[in-house]
Parts: C-alpha cells; structure tokens; sequence
C-alpha cells in the first residue's frame, strides 16, 4: 500500500467516492462487490468524526443502497446535484428534461451490444465497459443530443461517459457541506479515482485541505494509495492508530 498521512479525527471532514475507491470497479454498475465489514467501517468513521462523513459520488442515492446503507451517513449523489445533509433533508438540484437524451442513448444502447444506460433523477450515464471500442462513437452521440442544451454538460468517466447538469459537480458539493455542521471549521479530506473528482480534489485544496487519488492516472490530488483495498486498509490502520 501506498504511503498514507494519518488522518486525526479531531479537526478532519471525510468525503468518500464509492466507485473505484471504496469499491473496485465492475464490469457493469450492478456487479460491484463490497467488503461485508465497509458499512461498519464507515459507521465507526462517522462516529469518531463526529458525524463529519459524506459519500461523495456519482451514484443515485436509492442505488447505492443495494451496497451501503446510505440512510446512516450524508452525502451527495449524482455528482452532487443530490445532497442529503447531516439533517437527513435530501436537496434535490431543479432538474432539467433528459427525456430526448435518455431516448437517444437507448436507441443507440439498442443497436449497439455491450453498452448500458443508466437514468438518474437528474442525470444520465452510457457504460461502455463490456465494448470499449465504442467509447468515441458513444461521446460522439450524447455530444450531439446535448448540442442545444446548454444547462447540460458531458463529463467523462471510467468506461462512461454521463449527462449532467452544468453547474452541478463533487467540488461544489463538499464546498457546500463544509458550511455547515458538523463539518464547518473542520480539514477537508477527499479520496476519489476518476477524472469526475478532480474538481472536488481542487476545492479539497483551497480549503487547506487533503486529497487522495485512488488508483493510476494523472491527477491534482495530493497523495495516492494504490486502490481501494489499499484504501480500506489505510482508513482501518487510522481507526486503530487515531487517539
């Protein structure tokens, strides 16, 4: 495992990615596997943090639940344009219609074996994980069915390529639950492993915080552990080791 710095509960917020950090990657979304034990983990994290804990990802909120009971925790979902606090209110980003967008990927999904959609309250994802021979021709059709709508944007992942919202992203997201409690006054650390966290990694960093990618790849954030076991293993060592 890649060399980590301790993390001490005392003055630390954790924002945690799920795919490709606190999970390995799958071939289809719904393959993932997790550790029996990573719910009591976190759980043991969000108590000595005093409740400082937010899943930061990608994912809608009712389908990470098939892995993590995310009821217990906060987090943001859907790259941020769903955000439950500590309060357990679920603030929902005003949606715009991916009614045109979802019927242009699924026909294209159609005709194309090998690919996925995924559709999100307020977003949209195309995996093209089991033919990766078709990750430009799927860029290239979302790019075009998004042309005349600006309050869309594609942003590119591991194997997906995803529709969102314009101004919704991770980095806002932990921008906003450092404004409020528990998490205000408090270091930020974020560990994510795809490009789609890089923004969080910079908002992470001007807030005098840590960041750490999870995997290979180029990145902005300050440390790197080399996947998610070695992540899950650094965050039990610093339950242990933190006084």
């Amino acid at each position: 495992m890649t060399n980590l710095p301790p993390l001490r509960a005392g003055h630390s917020a954790l924002f945690l990615d799920f795919d490709g950090t606190l999970a390995d990657l799958a071939s289809r979304p719904d393959a993932v596997r997790v550790p029996p034990d990573l719910p009591d983990l976190l759980d043991a994290w969000h108590q000595r943090l005093g409740g400082a804990l937010a899943i930061v990802t990608g994912r809608a909120r009712d389908d990470l639940t098939q892995w993590l009971p995310t009821h217990r925790w906060p987090g943001a979902f859907e790259h941020g344009a769903v955000r439950v606090g500590a309060d357990g209110i679920e603030r929902t980003q005003a949606g715009i219609d991916l009614s045109p967008v979802a019927a242009a990927a699924q026909a294209f999904a159609a005709r194309h074996a090998g690919l996925l959609v995924e559709i999100k309250k307020t977003s949209l994802a195309l995996h093209y994980r089991l033919n990766p021979a078709l990750g430009t021709a799927c860029v290239d059709m979302l790019a075009r069915a998004i042309d005349e709508q600006p309050g869309l944007r594609l942003m590119h992942g591991k194997a997906v390529v995803e529709v969102k919202a314009a101004d919704a992203g991770k980095g806002k997201a932990i921008e906003a639950f450092m404004n409020e409690s528990p998490f205000l006054g408090r270091q930020p650390w974020f560990a994510g492993d795809d490009v789609t966290d890089e923004d969080g990694f910079d908002v992470v960093a001007s807030l005098g915080g840590a960041s750490i990618k999870v995997g290979d790849g180029p990145t902005r954030a300050h440390h790197r552990c080399t996947g998610p076991t070695a992540l899950r293993t650094w965050l039990r060592r610093a339950l242990e080791s933190d006084t």
